[in-house]
């Protein structure tokens, strides 16, 4: 069973917060008091206690107040600002490669709630060329990463492994051969960035042609001949974005292996 984070994470911070705020506000004068009726009696008025008299915090209100700030800048800075990610599969080489470690932003989009997704302000949308993460449509939680191809309105054709844009044929240019590869070089107007199109395998796979609906976007892989894509389950809906790629920051492919930073970089 795969661990929501996101709601864990919210929910840890909401509970060390609360009990960090309940011990602020009730329980640590109640432990005050008590410290100073059993302290022994002179018939006067009881003396405040001083620091190195005052009781010790219990374990979890000790845990929460060291804990409930970093959670809570934690929060912030995933939900709202940077979400790291890791690459797990090949669908977008060559741009990014399996074990490749992402930074996404995450306000280029909007400002989204953490675990709902809801949209609370508008800052900007997706554009064409644009290496954008959303959750899987067909479950709405795993998290994908594609390329976006069409802007809502926009026609879409891939036929004979070419792809037509609004009745264009966009242009690529051939940059190498390398088996089985062929490496190619794709102009989208303001974005231009590397594709893979797989030697000696047919071109008609992922065929079709589609209209994008409005509030979706039509989505692919650079890795055009193996990555499941919008050609096979439809757009991607505004609501299941979650923000754009914009570097990489580290590259570990697995346990076995020393992490590199010989990647490091923007993402085209």
């Amino acid at each position: 069973m795969d661990i929501d984070f996101p709601l864990v994470l919210v929910v840890l911070t909401f509970a060390t917060g609360l009990i960090w705020l309940a011990d602020k506000l009730f329980l640590r004068e109640r432990r005050l008091a008590a410290a100073r009726t059993s302290s022994p009696g002179t018939g006067q008025e009881a003396e405040p206690v001083s620091a190195e008299e005052e009781p010790k915090e219990p374990y979890l209100v000790d845990l929460s107040r060291s804990f409930f700030p970093v959670l809570a800048i934690v929060l912030v800075l995933r939900s709202f600002l940077v979400e790291p990610f890791q690459i797990p599969s090949g669908s977008m080489l060559p741009t990014l490669e399996v074990g490749d470690f992402i930074l996404v932003n995450k306000y280029a989009y909007g400002i989204r709630l953490p675990v709902a997704g809801t949209k609370i302000l508008e800052v900007g949308n997706p554009e064409r060329g644009d290496v954008m993460v959303f959750k899987y449509p067909e479950d709405g939680e795993t998290n994908y990463i594609k390329r976006v191809i069409g802007l809502p309105g926009d026609r879409i054709r891939y036929q004979d492994k070419q792809l037509f844009i609004n009745g264009e044929l966009v242009d690529t240019r051939f940059i190498a051969r390398l088996p089985p590869m062929e490496l190619r070089r794709e102009d989208l107007g303001e974005v231009e960035h590397d594709i893979f199109l797989t030697l000696g395998r047919p071109g008609n796979s992922g065929e079709g042609e589609w209209v994008v609906p409005e509030g979706h976007y039509f989505v692919m892989g650079d890795n055009r001949d193996n990555s499941n894509d919008s050609r096979y389950w439809g757009t991607v809906p505004d609501e299941l974005i979650v923000g754009k790629a914009f570097a990489i920051w580290m590259h570990w492919k697995s346990i076995t292996s020393l992490p590199s930073f010989d990647r490091v970089g923007g993402i085209e």
